[in-house]
């Protein structure tokens, strides 16, 4: 049976650091090719970013099983997101994340999913009502439970940082995960 949680954090006038972060994910890759879990993302607002950062690790093929950058509705939809939660819930939302993050582990039988959705530092012409800058929604599927997250981050000086600042959020709550789970 799934779980789903949301779990909601503000990071108010939180800097980032990239060489940090991308320090962050090496280990993670590393970690991951250690215990044998493989991985996959479906990401909208970091833009394939997570999954980029996993790559920049000598390895990471035998982890990173494959990869969907879903910007527009339409794409999350043509990857397994059900048109009905989008429209239900909003493209914005835990269950939006939730629902990428179930999809892309079941497309590539992986054994951890993250979807991440959210708008970064201005307003989305393709969802303005629904739009709030700084606001994302990411899960985390692990088995057959799926966590969400909901967090606002202040403003960066670039999208690059943005999709930085979401990537170290994400790698924060998933390295705990894993280590409580497989130490």
């Amino acid at each position: 049976m799934e779980k789903n949680h949301l779990n909601y954090l503000v990071l108010v006038n939180k800097t980032y650091n990239e060489q940090e972060i991308r320090a962050h994910y090496r280990a993670l890759t590393q970690y991951l090719i250690e215990n044998k879990l493989t991985i996959t993302t479906m990401e909208s607002a970091t833009s394939g970013q997570i999954a980029s950062l996993i790559t920049d690790t000598e390895g990471a093929s035998a982890v990173l099983k494959g990869a969907f950058i879903t910007y527009s509705n339409m794409a999350k939809i043509q990857q397994g997101v059900p048109e009905e939660t989008i429209l239900k819930y909003s493209v914005y939302s835990r269950e939006t994340a939730e629902a990428m993050a179930r999809a892309c582990m079941k497309a590539y039988d992986a054994d951890i999913g993250i979807g991440i959705t959210g708008t970064m530092g201005n307003v989305d012409p393709a969802n303005p009502d629904d739009s709030v800058p700084g606001q994302l929604y990411f899960a985390i599927g692990m088995q057959d439970n799926v966590t969400s997250y909901h967090i606002e981050l202040s403003p960066q000086p670039s999208r690059l940082m943005y999709k930085l600042a979401a990537a170290e959020e994400v790698y924060k709550v998933l390295i705990g995960k894993l280590i409580e789970e497989h130490g």
